[in-house]
């Protein structure tokens, strides 16, 4: 029988490829019905994933795949820097970890060159798993498939291809440093590497809903009278005297 961690496994597979966007409704019914289990299951596996931040539900609504704001982005990019460059500081893998980083490397140019968004996504992403656990830490390799899922709802809709190949580039650089056993080099590598999150991920510009909504709701003789004090002189000299009354002297 399917257990509640392999359905949270699959789901945080799921957007790490992609193939769960955010907002994506979670239905517990079709849930139970994919995975050959009961609704029990599914709601304990759900209940798990928004406890890390994955999913969040509303009472008359159901469960959904989270959609981060920039700020919540912020702090997934950061906490991922810190676990990231202190695992960096600490630790140094061994010539099997190194090996096991080079093949992930060629996996992801493999993808990039087939261009497969979901295996290129996915791969990005575990990149940053796969270090962890080759720097022995498998913890730490846990939250940070959390947190990389996080940021991976972000890069979904902002990513480019030039993007990915740019974040791949990036992660040789660091296996790189790694090779020649440069740590200090490795983590300033990867600090950049995920320091510059916003330079690669321009989020739109987010709007006060209730500011936007006092401006729509705004009386419609105030903006006339707004419209009427912000024009040039001459232009509402010249509109006044449009309103001259016939036979009146100029």
């Amino acid at each position: 029988m399917t257990t509640p961690t392999e359905i949270s496994a699959r789901i945080i597979e799921s957007i790490l490829a992609r193939r769960l966007v955010p907002g994506a409704r979670l239905g517990e019914q079709q849930l139970a019905t994919v995975f050959d289990c009961s609704r029990t299951l599914v709601r304990e596996a759900l209940t798990a994933l928004a406890v890390r931040g994955i999913v969040v539900v509303s009472a008359r609504r159901g469960w959904f795949v989270v959609e981060l704001s920039k700020e919540e982005a912020r702090e997934a990019f950061e906490a991922r820097l810190v676990i990231e460059t202190g695992l960096l500081r600490r630790r140094r893998p061994d010539a099997a970890a190194l090996r096991r980083l080079r093949e992930h490397l060629a996996r992801q140019r493999a993808a990039l060159d087939a261009s497969d968004p979901g295996a290129r996504s996915f791969l990005l992403g575990d990149f940053h798993v796969c270090l962890a656990e080759c720097l022995g830490n498998g913890i730490l390799a846990e939250s940070l498939r959390d947190l990389t899922a996080r940021t991976t709802l972000v890069a979904m809709r902002l990513q480019s291809a030039h993007d990915a190949h740019r974040s791949c580039r990036e992660h040789a650089a660091i296996v790189e440093a790694l090779e020649a056993g440069d740590m200090p080099l490795a983590e300033s590598r990867m600090a950049h590497h995920l320091d510059t999150w916003e330079a690669k991920l321009p989020m739109p510009v987010e709007t006060d809903p209730v500011e936007q909504l006092r401006q729509a709701l705004r009386p419609v003789d105030q903006m006339a009278s707004n419209l009427h004090t912000s024009l040039p002189t001459q232009v509402r000299t010249s509109h006044s005297k449009r309103h001259v009354p016939f036979g009146a002297t100029r």
